[in-house]
């Protein structure tokens, strides 16, 4: 099944409301993964222990649905112009590159004391997985690929409801066999990307899909419970649908003129602007001082947060300025 040429693949404009969605993305996640150590901040910053649902465990969920956004188009492009061999090696060289890059990390977060764990995994290694989940239904139709979606989702419950909890439980990110939640919730974003990219479906069907994923998993909460901690399926259709509604409010803004270009330099830089916040992080967990950091005051905290983003912001602004991107 090869996908036909069209003037959205041949031209791939980069999206404002794409942008700005990535950039929110990853500044919640720098100051998510900023409060997780600080003793003094709110329960509502900081990732529910197990069973519940706060802002922070929508973090996760918005960049893998970022992901989705211009995984399909970026494929069929590739597809296109190069042939099926070099699109799909591409595609399998990045995620695997996300891969090793994720357990060097995690490997010296492990021996920096920054990131310490049992299980040598991490944000990145969950994206590149589910990236390789995602790859051999890349080309199926939308609604093939939507019962796709669905269907491992509902794999990955029973799984987990038998035999995975405690190991994905225990382990950060949902260790590798959350990669397979992850992955579900990736193809079903690339289906409503498809939706999304087009114009004449964005308004018949991208709101009504958003709306039915959140109620099915606000339905789906009465069996199985919401859980970032363990990937469960209701956390992800809840987390999806949110997902989508957050993309479409930045549509309606950028379409009315009201751009964020600060938070869109964010949204084009989001793995260099990662991986700094990791080297930041360390100026404040590595020193042996509680009261500078996990025992800080919230005034100290404060500061220290804004002057991560303030630094983030302006690598991203100059960064931005020049047309300076790093990608895999």
């Amino acid at each position: 099944m090869r996908a036909p040429a069209s003037p959205a693949i041949a031209t791939s404009p980069r999206v404002d409301a794409i942008d700005q969605f990535r950039g929110l993305a990853i500044l919640l996640m720098v100051l998510a993964d900023f409060l997780a150590d600080v003793n003094r901040a709110p329960a509502w910053l900081k990732h529910a222990p197990d069973v519940g649902f706060t802002l922070i465990d929508l973090i996760a969920p918005l960049f893998v649905f970022a992901i989705g956004l211009t995984y399909g188009l970026s494929f069929r492009r590739r597809l296109v112009r190069d042939g099926a061999r070099h699109a799909y090696e591409h595609v399998i060289v990045r995620n695997l590159a996300l891969i090793g890059l994720g357990f060097l990390l995690t490997l010296g977060g492990n021996l920096s004391g920054v990131y310490p764990s049992t299980v040598n995994w991490g944000l990145l290694q969950a994206l590149g997985a589910a990236g390789l989940l995602t790859l051999p239904f890349i080309r199926l139709p939308p609604g093939w690929r939507a019962a796709t979606g669905l269907g491992l989702l509902g794999i990955y419950q029973v799984l987990l409801n038998c035999c995975w909890l405690e190991a994905v439980r225990s382990a950060p990110h949902n260790g590798p066999w959350g990669a397979l939640s992850w992955a579900a919730l990736l193809i079903l974003a690339t289906v409503l990307a498809d939706w999304y990219h087009e114009p004449a479906l964005r308004w018949q069907r991208v709101p009504w899909a958003s709306l039915a994923l959140l109620l099915t998993g606000l339905a789906a909460s009465l069996l199985t419970p919401v859980s970032k901690t363990r990937a469960s399926a209701s956390y992800i259709l809840i987390s999806l649908g949110l997902s989508a509604l957050i993309l479409l409010g930045f549509h309606v803004l950028s379409e009315r003129g009201l751009r964020l270009p600060l938070l869109s330099a964010w949204g084009r830089n989001p793995l260099l602007l990662y991986l700094l916040h990791g080297v930041l992080l360390g100026i404040f967990a590595l020193p042996d001082a509680p009261a500078w950091y996990v025992d800080a005051p919230l005034w100290l905290t404060a500061i220290q947060a804004i002057a991560m983003v303030i630094s983030l912001s302006w690598i991203a602004w100059w960064l931005d300025k020049r047309h300076w991107y790093v990608s895999l």
